[in-house]
């Protein structure tokens, strides 16, 4: 079997403006590299649109239709928030973003691919049900844990998010269900606030493990060993998704977390682990943050070549 590699030229459309961190070379040095020279197995995919049907599962019908009707001006931008700020191309990136994932979710489950990759941007951890924030339009991860549920009747699903900043929209979306897991490493304090010890959801369906600033290896590895494979592996998931941030690099400008290229993919081995224990090698990853360009291209090469370890269970 193969890893899929799911991304669309559309979401280089995305383009915050001059100085943002969420630029258009954050996906041009990541898909440079995976080129086909360096990983000629990956099976390459165009990411279709996602439908208003799909994100509206997720996304409450008025934000949808509000984000969606939207028109930027070519050349000119709309803030929704001080970091959330949309260009002429933003919309048709998001679009393609969520469909990324559906279509990685889709790739799996047909057996098509053990694992897939969807390197799409905009990001979509923050994004919650009613309103994107944190450079995020849409819950690309969410979007797809709904769509295995609807299209492919997969119950039990986790999400394993390791980006720097916590996956506040992921844990919104997911606080009431206890078939939707939720496990986070990640900065605190630190953006956006969430992501206590104590948010534990509904049912004890989300685990939280917050990390100073300053975190490097041995603190990251530990939280994870300690806590949070353990929980994924007692909930015993039917599918692993990933959030896969890479900004908790060293070298990356947003954070303080003191992590190297090895720790995401050994990080990501453990995961395949138990994705091939539990979900029969069915693990499917999106891109989230990462604003160090060299460390976020090492990064996402590690990461893919981990996953490439998916086997049948």
């Amino acid at each position: 079997m193969t890893t899929a590699l799911v991304t669309h030229d559309a979401c280089l459309g995305h383009d915050p403006g001059p100085g943002h961190p969420e630029r258009i070379g954050r996906l041009s040095v990541v898909l440079a590299a995976l080129d086909e020279e360096r990983f000629p197995k990956l099976m390459r995919e165009n990411a279709p649109r996602a439908t208003a049907e799909q994100i509206g599962r997720v996304h409450d019908r008025g934000y949808v239709e509000q984000l969606l009707e939207l028109e930027v001006t070519e050349g000119e931008h709309l803030a929704l928030d001080a970091d959330t700020v949309l260009s002429s191309g933003s919309v048709e990136a998001a679009l393609r973003a969520a469909g990324g994932a559906i279509r990685a979710v889709d790739l799996v489950m047909a057996g098509r691919a053990n694992a897939a990759f969807a390197a799409v941007r905009p990001p979509g951890h923050h994004a919650e049900p009613a309103r994107g924030m944190g450079f995020c339009l849409f819950n690309n991860v969410a979007i797809a844990a709904q769509h295995a549920r609807d299209r492919w009747g997969v119950t039990r699903i986790a999400v394993a998010d390791f980006d720097v900043h916590h996956g506040n929209g992921t844990q919104a979306a997911f606080w009431d269900d206890d078939d939707l897991f939720f496990a986070s490493s990640h900065q605190s304090p630190f953006y956006p606030g969430t992501g206590g010890a104590e948010d534990s959801g509904a049912s004890g369906n989300i685990v939280n493990a917050p990390l100073p600033s300053g975190t490097g290896t041995k603190e990251f590895r530990d939280a994870w060993q300690r806590d949070l494979l353990p929980a994924i592996d007692e909930f015993a998931p039917e599918m692993l998704l990933i959030s896969a941030g890479f900004d908790g690099h060293a070298r990356d400008p947003l954070a303080q977390f003191l992590l190297e290229t090895d720790d995401f993919g050994w990080l990501t081995r453990e995961l395949v682990a138990l994705a091939t224990h539990h979900c029969r090698g069915r693990v499917i990853s999106l891109l989230e943050g990462g604003y160090d360009l060299v460390a976020l291209a090492e990064c996402a090469a590690d990461h893919v070549k981990a996953l490439e370890w998916a086997r049948d269970g």
